[in-house]
């Protein structure tokens, strides 16, 4: 198993080398804006290796495993040229999130589906009817909410190697292979994107890295319930969940639209606290990320989630007063 994560490495390497030379060739530039970090020509579609390589990596080592979930990587492919076409032409948010569903309901014919969340204040929650319309809330949103925050250099890549780690764990804890070769395989071509993508970055992943790194993250997630309690997943996400909630109630209680842009993202916010320093901010999220993931992880599947949800609850709300101090001292128009 090693051996095919050390090959996907290797050939991520390659790969993301040879689109970084080619980018201006298939129109994958990233121009920036008065929102951009950046501020020069920059290729994009790192995402493109991150498929390629896993794939054709999985496929020569792991071929049966393949098979045994041939909608899951169905879906995951759909994924993926919903985020080429993103990096080159724009999609529409309807687009997103019709193709999302789409995806969604391939994962619910190999199983992945949220049919039950566990023991609430001593109530035992099934969803029945309602299981695939909740995964599909689920999965889109995650989806976008690590394309949120790919706004720093190697912010979302370390971010979802974190993430990504505590599905290896769980997975190798309960034997579970689909589960260790997902995440190891996309954890060995992220660690690849690093070397370019750490700042000053040579390379972005795109939205077809950020989008189908969030739909793997949905998918090893929501696998990962037939071992760890659901609320554990709000915590594995933390970053991603906490600063989209808090965007979004922001934004609602402004009275803009939930897809608007803005500069207001938590790593915005850090990265003037740190007085521009784009590794002390990523740095900084990523400890962050690690607590909550360790926290996580030391959750058992049969306790009791109710005080866990009120905890996190209590996360965005303390989150949200804090950022608006801080929004408020940056003088941000948010």
């Amino acid at each position: 198993m090693y051996y095919a994560f050390a090959t996907v490495f290797v050939v991520s390497l390659v790969t993301i080398w040879l689109i970084r030379k080619y980018a201006d060739v298939f129109a994958l530039i990233d121009v920036p804006n008065e929102r951009s970090i950046h501020h020069t020509l920059t290729p994009r579609g790192a995402g493109i290796a991150f498929y390629v390589s896993v794939m054709l990596v999985l496929s020569f080592f792991f071929f049966d495993v393949l098979l045994t979930y041939i909608w899951t990587y169905l879906a995951i492919f759909f994924i993926f040229l919903m985020g080429i076409w993103d990096d080159v032409k724009d999609s529409s948010p309807k687009m997103k999130f019709v193709i999302i569903i789409m995806s969604t309901i391939l994962l619910s014919l190999d199983g992945i589906i949220i049919e039950e969340l566990g023991t609430f204040f001593f109530i035992d929650i099934s969803l029945y009817l309602f299981a695939l319309p909740f995964t599909i809330f689920v999965v889109s949103g995650f989806t976008n909410a690590l394309n949120l925050i790919d706004g720093l250099d190697g912010l979302a890549a370390s971010i979802s190697v974190v993430i990504l780690s505590a599905f290896f764990y769980i997975g190798y804890s309960h034997h579970d292979v689909f589960m260790m070769i997902l995440s190891g395989s996309f954890i060995a071509t992220l660690c690849a994107f690093l070397l370019y993508n750490w700042h000053p970055a040579s390379i972005f992943m795109g939205d077809s890295g950020s989008l189908l790194l969030g739909f793997i993250i949905s998918v090893l997630g929501i696998k990962a319930l037939a071992y760890i309690p659901a609320v554990s997943i709000l915590y594995l996400g933390a970053i991603p969940i906490l600063d989209t909630l808090v965007v979004m109630i922001r934004r609602k209680r402004a009275g803009r639209s939930f897809f608007s842009a803005d500069a207001c993202h938590m790593h915005h916010l850090f990265k003037e606290y740190f007085k521009e320093n784009t590794q002390k901010t990523v740095f900084f999220l990523v400890a962050i990320q690690c607590m909550y993931s360790l926290f996580a992880l030391q959750l058992n599947k049969e306790m009791d989630q109710g005080f866990l949800l009120i905890v996190f609850v209590l996360n965005i709300y303390f989150l949200y007063v804090f950022f608006e101090k801080m929004i408020a001292k940056q003088k941000r128009d948010c």
